[in-house]
Protein backbone atom coordinates (compact mmCIF):
# COMPACT_ATOMS: atom_id res chain seq x y z
CA UNK A 1 0.00 0.00 0.00
CA UNK A 2 1.23 3.57 -0.75
CA UNK A 3 0.98 6.27 1.33
CA UNK A 4 -2.39 8.78 0.43
CA UNK A 5 -5.50 7.27 2.37
CA UNK A 6 -9.15 7.66 2.08
CA UNK A 7 -12.43 8.45 4.02
CA UNK A 8 -13.24 7.87 7.75
CA UNK A 9 -15.37 5.36 9.25
CA UNK A 10 -18.29 7.42 10.67
CA UNK A 11 -20.67 5.18 12.25
CA UNK A 12 -21.75 1.70 12.73
CA UNK A 13 -22.76 1.25 9.70
CA UNK A 14 -19.23 1.35 8.19
CA UNK A 15 -17.90 -1.14 10.60
CA UNK A 16 -16.32 -3.83 8.70
CA UNK A 17 -18.51 -7.21 8.83
CA UNK A 18 -15.42 -9.54 9.82
CA UNK A 19 -15.21 -7.22 12.79
CA UNK A 20 -18.75 -7.71 13.70
CA UNK A 21 -18.78 -11.55 13.32
CA UNK A 22 -15.12 -11.64 14.82
CA UNK A 23 -16.64 -9.80 18.00
CA UNK A 24 -19.67 -11.93 18.00
CA UNK A 25 -17.50 -15.65 18.81
CA UNK A 26 -15.95 -13.55 21.14
CA UNK A 27 -18.90 -13.05 22.90
CA UNK A 28 -20.19 -16.17 22.34
CA UNK A 29 -16.91 -18.13 23.75
CA UNK A 30 -16.75 -15.68 26.60
CA UNK A 31 -20.62 -16.82 27.56
CA UNK A 32 -20.10 -20.39 27.06
CA UNK A 33 -17.22 -20.16 29.70
CA UNK A 34 -18.92 -17.88 32.14
CA UNK A 35 -17.04 -14.99 32.13
CA UNK A 36 -18.02 -11.34 32.44
CA UNK A 37 -16.60 -8.94 29.90
CA UNK A 38 -14.66 -7.56 33.11
CA UNK A 39 -12.82 -10.89 33.59
CA UNK A 40 -11.81 -11.40 30.28
CA UNK A 41 -10.40 -7.53 30.00
CA UNK A 42 -8.45 -8.12 33.35
CA UNK A 43 -7.28 -11.51 32.09
CA UNK A 44 -6.25 -10.58 28.90
CA UNK A 45 -4.89 -7.38 29.91
CA UNK A 46 -7.37 -4.71 28.39
CA UNK A 47 -10.07 -2.59 29.63
CA UNK A 48 -13.42 -3.74 29.67
CA UNK A 49 -14.03 -0.26 27.64
CA UNK A 50 -11.76 -2.27 24.38
CA UNK A 51 -13.32 -5.84 24.93
CA UNK A 52 -16.43 -4.14 24.42
CA UNK A 53 -15.85 -2.17 21.55
CA UNK A 54 -14.39 -5.27 20.21
CA UNK A 55 -17.47 -7.51 20.63
CA UNK A 56 -19.45 -4.96 18.75
CA UNK A 57 -17.44 -4.77 16.22
CA UNK A 58 -16.56 -1.04 17.01
CA UNK A 59 -12.94 -1.42 16.94
CA UNK A 60 -10.66 -4.69 15.18
CA UNK A 61 -9.12 -7.69 17.68
CA UNK A 62 -5.31 -7.10 17.51
CA UNK A 63 -3.15 -10.77 16.96
CA UNK A 64 -2.46 -10.04 21.10
CA UNK A 65 -5.51 -10.05 21.97
CA UNK A 66 -6.58 -12.93 19.79
CA UNK A 67 -3.84 -15.01 20.81
CA UNK A 68 -4.81 -14.89 24.52
CA UNK A 69 -8.48 -14.51 24.35
CA UNK A 70 -7.64 -18.23 22.61
CA UNK A 71 -6.35 -19.50 25.39
CA UNK A 72 -8.26 -17.79 27.65
CA UNK A 73 -11.62 -18.88 25.92
CA UNK A 74 -10.48 -22.29 24.59
CA UNK A 75 -11.81 -21.10 21.06
CA UNK A 76 -10.02 -24.22 19.17
CA UNK A 77 -8.01 -21.52 16.83
CA UNK A 78 -11.11 -20.15 15.50
CA UNK A 79 -9.99 -16.59 16.23
CA UNK A 80 -6.93 -16.85 15.30
CA UNK A 81 -8.60 -18.55 11.78
CA UNK A 82 -10.11 -15.31 11.36
CA UNK A 83 -7.26 -12.46 12.67
CA UNK A 84 -5.64 -12.35 8.91
CA UNK A 85 -9.36 -11.24 7.71
CA UNK A 86 -9.56 -8.98 10.51
CA UNK A 87 -6.47 -7.23 9.92
CA UNK A 88 -7.01 -6.73 6.05
CA UNK A 89 -10.39 -4.72 6.83
CA UNK A 90 -8.04 -2.36 8.93
CA UNK A 91 -6.56 -1.24 5.33
CA UNK A 92 -8.59 1.76 3.05
CA UNK A 93 -11.59 -0.12 1.12
CA UNK A 94 -9.59 1.26 -2.54
CA UNK A 95 -6.40 -0.79 -1.41
CA UNK A 96 -8.29 -4.13 -0.40
CA UNK A 97 -8.63 -5.50 -3.71
CA UNK A 98 -5.19 -5.02 -4.07
CA UNK A 99 -4.15 -6.24 -0.78
CA UNK A 100 -5.83 -9.09 -1.67
CA UNK A 101 -3.85 -10.07 -4.64
CA UNK A 102 -0.68 -8.81 -3.06
CA UNK A 103 -1.42 -11.81 -0.64
CA UNK A 104 -0.48 -14.28 -3.70
CA UNK A 105 2.27 -12.64 -4.82
CA UNK A 106 5.03 -14.63 -6.09
CA UNK A 107 7.07 -11.29 -7.09
CA UNK A 108 6.59 -7.88 -6.69
CA UNK A 109 8.33 -4.37 -7.91
CA UNK A 110 7.36 -0.88 -6.53
CA UNK A 111 8.53 2.51 -7.49
CA UNK A 112 8.30 5.06 -5.35
CA UNK A 113 9.74 8.90 -5.83
CA UNK A 114 8.92 10.98 -3.24
CA UNK A 115 7.79 8.34 -0.17
CA UNK A 116 9.48 5.27 0.94
CA UNK A 117 7.42 2.60 0.11
CA UNK A 118 4.98 1.25 2.80
CA UNK A 119 6.00 -2.37 3.14
CA UNK A 120 9.68 -0.75 4.09
CA UNK A 121 8.30 1.93 6.40
CA UNK A 122 8.93 1.72 10.45
CA UNK A 123 5.96 2.43 12.29
CA UNK A 124 7.19 5.80 13.15
CA UNK A 125 7.92 7.00 10.09
CA UNK A 126 3.94 5.31 8.94
CA UNK A 127 2.58 7.20 11.97
CA UNK A 128 4.17 10.54 10.50
CA UNK A 129 2.90 9.48 6.90
CA UNK A 130 -1.21 8.96 8.02
CA UNK A 131 -1.04 11.60 11.01
CA UNK A 132 -0.15 14.30 8.20
CA UNK A 133 -3.79 12.93 5.99
CA UNK A 134 -5.69 15.82 4.43
CA UNK A 135 -8.08 16.20 5.83
CA UNK A 136 -7.20 14.97 8.53
CA UNK A 137 -7.99 10.89 10.16
CA UNK A 138 -8.93 10.24 13.31
CA UNK A 139 -6.54 9.01 15.63
CA UNK A 140 -8.34 5.45 15.60
CA UNK A 141 -8.26 5.38 12.47
CA UNK A 142 -4.54 6.17 11.38
CA UNK A 143 -3.96 3.80 14.64
CA UNK A 144 -5.91 0.66 12.37
CA UNK A 145 -3.90 2.05 9.26
CA UNK A 146 -0.52 1.91 11.09
CA UNK A 147 -1.05 -1.45 12.36
CA UNK A 148 -2.50 -2.83 8.75
CA UNK A 149 0.72 -1.68 7.03
CA UNK A 150 3.09 -3.28 9.66
CA UNK A 151 1.39 -6.65 9.49
CA UNK A 152 1.32 -6.03 5.19
CA UNK A 153 5.42 -5.96 5.89
CA UNK A 154 5.32 -10.12 6.60
CA UNK A 155 5.22 -10.26 2.96
CA UNK A 156 9.00 -9.43 3.51
CA UNK A 157 10.35 -12.65 5.30
CA UNK A 158 7.54 -14.97 4.38
CA UNK A 159 7.42 -18.54 3.28
CA UNK A 160 6.85 -19.24 0.30
CA UNK A 161 9.59 -16.04 -0.34
CA UNK A 162 8.51 -13.29 -2.61
CA UNK A 163 11.11 -11.96 -4.80
CA UNK A 164 10.92 -8.24 -3.83
CA UNK A 165 12.43 -4.83 -6.02
CA UNK A 166 12.33 -1.36 -4.96
CA UNK A 167 12.97 1.73 -6.86
CA UNK A 168 13.29 4.74 -4.13
CA UNK A 169 13.30 8.68 -5.68
CA UNK A 170 16.43 9.90 -3.89
CA UNK A 171 14.10 12.60 -2.88
CA UNK A 172 12.75 10.07 -0.56
CA UNK A 173 15.58 9.45 1.25
CA UNK A 174 15.96 13.48 1.91
CA UNK A 175 12.56 14.07 2.96
CA UNK A 176 12.14 14.70 6.83
CA UNK A 177 8.93 13.24 7.16
CA UNK A 178 8.36 12.51 10.80
CA UNK A 179 11.22 14.77 11.39
CA UNK A 180 15.22 14.14 11.38
CA UNK A 181 15.32 11.18 14.24
CA UNK A 182 12.44 9.62 12.56
CA UNK A 183 13.87 9.22 8.71
CA UNK A 184 17.56 8.16 10.13
CA UNK A 185 15.63 5.42 11.81
CA UNK A 186 14.30 5.10 8.33
CA UNK A 187 17.03 5.19 6.63
CA UNK A 188 18.89 2.61 9.05
CA UNK A 189 15.70 0.03 8.60
CA UNK A 190 16.22 0.18 4.79
CA UNK A 191 20.66 -0.69 4.77
CA UNK A 192 18.95 -3.73 7.30
CA UNK A 193 15.95 -4.54 4.86
CA UNK A 194 18.76 -4.79 1.80
CA UNK A 195 20.62 -7.77 3.91
CA UNK A 196 17.52 -10.06 2.91
CA UNK A 197 18.34 -12.26 -0.18
CA UNK A 198 14.72 -11.83 -1.44
CA UNK A 199 15.04 -7.60 -1.56
CA UNK A 200 16.34 -5.48 -4.08
CA UNK A 201 16.87 -1.81 -3.15
CA UNK A 202 17.49 1.13 -5.68
CA UNK A 203 17.82 4.32 -5.59
CA UNK A 204 16.88 6.64 -8.38
CA UNK A 205 19.37 9.95 -8.47
CA UNK A 206 18.22 13.11 -8.38
CA UNK A 207 20.20 14.01 -10.61
CA UNK A 208 19.01 11.71 -13.56
CA UNK A 209 16.93 14.05 -15.38
CA UNK A 210 14.07 12.63 -17.59
CA UNK A 211 12.67 8.79 -16.80
CA UNK A 212 9.97 6.89 -17.22
CA UNK A 213 8.95 6.71 -13.63
CA UNK A 214 8.07 10.89 -13.61
CA UNK A 215 4.56 9.56 -14.62
CA UNK A 216 4.25 8.74 -10.95
CA UNK A 217 5.07 5.27 -9.08
CA UNK A 218 3.44 2.46 -9.69
CA UNK A 219 3.91 -1.27 -8.76
CA UNK A 220 4.38 -4.79 -10.09
CA UNK A 221 3.45 -8.08 -9.53
CA UNK A 222 3.22 -11.49 -10.47
CA UNK A 223 0.61 -13.65 -8.46
CA UNK A 224 1.50 -17.64 -7.57
CA UNK A 225 -0.80 -18.44 -10.98
CA UNK A 226 1.73 -16.33 -12.91
CA UNK A 227 -0.99 -13.60 -13.49
CA UNK A 228 0.49 -10.32 -14.05
CA UNK A 229 -0.97 -7.62 -12.43
CA UNK A 230 0.02 -3.42 -12.04
CA UNK A 231 -1.27 -1.11 -9.32
CA UNK A 232 -1.32 3.00 -9.32
CA UNK A 233 -2.53 4.84 -6.96
CA UNK A 234 -2.80 8.78 -6.28
CA UNK A 235 -4.87 10.89 -4.41
CA UNK A 236 -6.59 8.28 -2.10
CA UNK A 237 -7.47 6.71 -5.76
CA UNK A 238 -6.28 3.20 -6.18
CA UNK A 239 -6.28 0.89 -9.82
CA UNK A 240 -5.48 -2.04 -10.07
CA UNK A 241 -4.59 -2.63 -13.56
CA UNK A 242 -5.24 -6.43 -15.58
CA UNK A 243 -5.29 -5.18 -19.30
CA UNK A 244 -2.12 -6.79 -20.65
CA UNK A 245 -1.37 -4.33 -22.44
CA UNK A 246 -1.24 -1.49 -20.22
CA UNK A 247 0.57 -4.31 -17.15
CA UNK A 248 3.56 -4.87 -20.11
CA UNK A 249 3.65 -1.09 -21.03
CA UNK A 250 4.67 -0.90 -16.88
CA UNK A 251 7.00 -3.57 -17.11
CA UNK A 252 8.63 -2.27 -19.59
CA UNK A 253 8.76 1.43 -17.70
CA UNK A 254 10.39 -0.81 -14.88
CA UNK A 255 12.58 -2.13 -16.56
CA UNK A 256 13.86 1.21 -17.91
CA UNK A 257 13.71 2.39 -14.06
CA UNK A 258 16.13 -0.34 -13.10
CA UNK A 259 18.61 0.70 -15.70
CA UNK A 260 18.81 4.11 -14.95
CA UNK A 261 18.60 3.74 -11.11
CA UNK A 262 21.90 2.93 -9.28
CA UNK A 263 22.64 -0.25 -9.05
CA UNK A 264 22.18 -2.42 -5.16
CA UNK A 265 25.91 -1.48 -4.01
CA UNK A 266 25.97 2.00 -4.77
CA UNK A 267 22.16 2.70 -3.60
CA UNK A 268 23.44 1.17 -0.15
CA UNK A 269 26.36 3.71 -0.30
CA UNK A 270 24.13 6.35 -1.27
CA UNK A 271 21.40 5.56 1.97
CA UNK A 272 24.34 5.26 4.03
CA UNK A 273 25.75 8.35 2.69
CA UNK A 274 22.28 10.43 3.23
CA UNK A 275 21.79 8.40 6.95
CA UNK A 276 25.11 9.75 7.81
CA UNK A 277 24.60 13.33 7.30
CA UNK A 278 21.27 13.63 9.38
Amino acid sequence: MSNRQPRKRNNDDDRPGIWKGYGKLVKLFRERAGMTQQVLADVVGYSIEQVSSIEQGRRPAKSAFTAAAEEVLQAGGVLVALQEEVDLAKLPAFFLDFALIEMGAVSRFEYEPVLIPGLLQTEEYAQAVFTGHCPPLEEEIIEQYVEARMERQKLLTRSPVVALSFIIGEQALRNPVGGPEVLAAQLHRLLKLTELRNVEIQVMPASTGFHPGLNGPMVLLETDEHRQVGYIESQGVGVVVTDAHKVSVCGLRYGKLRSQALNVEESVRLIERVAGEL
